[in-house]
């Protein structure tokens, strides 16, 4: 299967060779990150709703694999290690407010 990207749609303005194929590993790149980027969404999500919920175990175990997830987001250049923080310490909040 061969994905189409937004370069092949639209005339891209590269004109080198150099330049083309930047313009297609961009396009990977933002692919490949946009899916990450959802995962990371996601496992957030899962922290929101158990607290929500009032489901203190749910929350506490959705927050320790959360906290691994960012970490690995920081390292793959997703975020910026100080939103990873932020937001780690924020959901950290939440779960300890559930008491």
């Amino acid at each position: 299967m061969r994905f189409l990207f937004i370069t092949e749609i639209f005339c891209t303005m590269a004109n080198t060779a150099q330049a083309k194929k930047r313009a297609r590993q961009a396009e990977k790149s933002r692919i490949r990150k946009a899916g990450q980027r959802s995962n990371l969404r996601t496992f957030v999500k899962k922290v929101l709703v158990a607290v929500n919920a009032g489901e203190k175990e749910q929350a506490q175990t959705a927050f320790k694999t959360v906290v691994s997830v960012l970490d690995s987001a920081v390292t793959k250049g997703l975020i910026h290690k100080n939103k990873a923080a932020r937001s780690k310490s924020r959901l950290n909040n939440k779960v300890r407010a559930m008491a």
